[in-house]
């Protein structure tokens, strides 16, 4: 089930960031894997103004979730995790689409990202749902500020991609 996240979520959360990002120790990537997880005060910030989401199992526990925020005009994915128990079931995705729908009801454009560009789950994996890279000469003022600000965190240690995904008419 997806629902809104909501602040008794924000352990689960924390939880479900550290344990997607051990993903990233595998293939060499040690300074992702160990960046600490969002603190309870910036999760909440999403969960206020309800921008995040998660994916719960039965008993309503989570086991992934989304932050997106408006960027000029459109959704911008900020987090997607899902824990390593849940990887590979369409968990992202779903949130993904979700957050798609929140931006159609909110009369944005489509949904952006910035993400590593070769690892399997991040660039390769966006483009199979659909999201297409944004030359740098497109890249909005506001997309500009996000990958600046991802820079100065260290980020573009390797390559990076700003990608976007226009709502479908049906959307």
């Amino acid at each position: 089930m997806i629902r809104r996240a909501h602040r008794g979520d924000l352990a689960w959360m924390q939880a479900i960031e550290v344990s997607a990002g051990n993903a990233f120790h595998r293939i060499g990537m040690d300074a992702v894997a160990d960046d600490p997880p969002l603190s309870p005060e910036a999760l909440a910030a999403y969960v206020d103004v309800g921008l995040a989401w998660v994916a719960t199992d039965g008993l309503d526990c989570p086991s992934a979730y989304i932050l997106v925020r408006e960027v000029d005009g459109w959704a911008h994915i900020e987090q997607v995790s899902v824990h390593a128990r849940h990887a590979r079931q369409r968990l992202g995705q779903a949130l993904i689409e979700e957050a798609g729908r929140w931006a159609s009801d909110a009369g944005l454009q489509g949904l952006t990202l910035t993400t590593y560009a070769d690892v399997p789950w991040n660039g390769p994996y966006y483009s199979r749902l659909g999201f297409e890279p944004v030359p740098e000469d497109s890249w909005s003022p506001g997309l500009r500020e996000i990958v600046a600000e991802e820079a100065a965190h260290g980020l573009d240690a390797w390559p990076r991609i700003v990608m976007k995904r226009p709502l479908s008419p049906a959307a």
